[in-house]
């Protein structure tokens, strides 16, 4: 595949390079404590063998994805990398992991019991990460009860206790320093206990902004390693790194009155030239109807009609010059992905994920490119 090729319709354009920045700068930070990078969705979309392995370049050993299949696609494709599967794990697949080396997350009493059966049959220990929930209401050991459970389960020697975690809800600071509390007892607890983690981490790429002091042992990164800066933060932490692009299929004049594709509520109120472009909401594309815009030679055209699956329709009246084949910009360059994001009603991370797997991810890399299209196997 040539970049002629991989341009030719729909296209996201990730800069490796700035990922790694991010990834730096993150250490900076945190004053070198571990990054964990995570990985899950794809890299947010973005490719998360291509990713893993730029970071790793960069220096970072330390992963987190959602599901078993996202941990044994990375163990296979980055060796030397440590995965943890934030995420519940079925049997034969905790199986597999615990026999390879993977490491889990222990998250409750039954979990536990069930991963302390197979590391007892496969004869070696099982390696975890220990997450107590503290008010998401999510995944995790929860209660005064949580020491004592997560004690019993250590005393087994089928686990291989290797962190603590948890996760914030992030309603508010007095929120958070309630669940920092709620941690921070179970942690005195099991140290009570006897029980000690190497690897003690709460704060993910909001925390590490808003709360620097609580850094800990480690930091799980996603967002901030794809550009998306927290909320509220009004200085460029972290570099955007993606941008989302297509092209324009065809040109047509329509008078006043006509509604512009499934569109029924819309009549077009001018004379106008429309633009058909080759990406649609299965491209990750919002389904936008007559709003948001795109950029065409450095200018914006609104989006008119309903976005269809596969296509959509713009308003060129007010670009000279336009012709089939320019490029088009969804995201990037002028459009932030708070901007794009919005027009959507996305969470910006949504926003990135969205992005289809037949969308050619053109990779820059070093002083160079390579392409990677999921559809293609290339």
């Amino acid at each position: 595949m040539n970049r002629a090729e991989a341009t030719s319709r729909c296209w996201a354009e990730i800069d490796l390079n700035e990922i790694c920045g991010n990834y730096l700068r993150a250490r900076e930070l945190t004053g070198g404590a571990e990054v964990i990078c995570v990985l899950k969705g794809n890299a947010y979309g973005l490719g998360a063998v291509e990713v893993g392995r730029a970071l790793m370049a960069a220096g970072a050993r330390k992963f987190a994805v959602a599901s078993g299949d996202e941990a044994e696609e990375l163990l296979d494709a980055c060796p030397g990398a440590d995965v943890l599967v934030l995420g519940a794990v079925g049997e034969d697949q905790s199986r597999r992991l615990i026999a390879r080396g993977g490491l889990l997350t222990l998250f409750g009493p039954e979990q536990g019991e069930q991963l302390a059966r197979i590391a007892r049959d496969l004869g070696r220990s099982a390696r975890v990460h220990v997450k107590v929930d503290t008010g998401l209401y999510r995944l995790g050991f929860t209660g005064p009860q949580a020491a004592d459970q997560i004690a019993e389960l250590n005393a087994t020697g089928l686990f291989r206790m290797e962190g603590l975690f948890t996760h914030l809800a992030l309603h508010s600071r007095a929120a958070d320093e309630a669940q920092f509390a709620r941690f921070d007892a179970v942690r005195e607890a099991l140290a009570d206990r006897g029980v000690y983690f190497p690897c003690v981490h709460a704060l993910d790429s909001i925390g590490m902004v808003r709360y620097p002091e609580r850094t800990m042992d480690a930091v799980r990164l996603g967002a901030w390693l794809y550009g998306v800066r927290p909320a509220r933060y009004e200085r460029d932490l972290c570099r955007p790194v993606a941008k989302f692009k297509a092209r324009v299929a065809q040109l047509r004049d329509v008078p006043a009155g006509e509604l512009i594709g499934y569109d029924d509520d819309h009549p077009i109120g001018h004379d106008a030239r429309i633009a058909t472009l080759t990406a649609g909401y299965l491209d990750g594309v919002p389904r936008l109807n007559n709003a948001g815009e795109v950029s065409i030679r450095g200018r914006r055209a609104p989006v008119v009609g309903l976005v269809c699956m596969d296509q959509m329709m713009v308003d060129v009246s007010g670009i000279p010059g336009v012709q089939p084949g320019d490029e088009v910009t969804f995201l990037g360059d002028e459009i932030s992905i708070n901007e794009y994001a919005a027009w959507g009603h996305l969470n910006r991370n949504e926003a990135l994920g969205r992005i289809g797997r037949r969308v050619t991810r053109v990779y820059r890399w070093k002083d160079g490119e390579f392409f990677a299209n999921s559809v293609k196997g290339v």
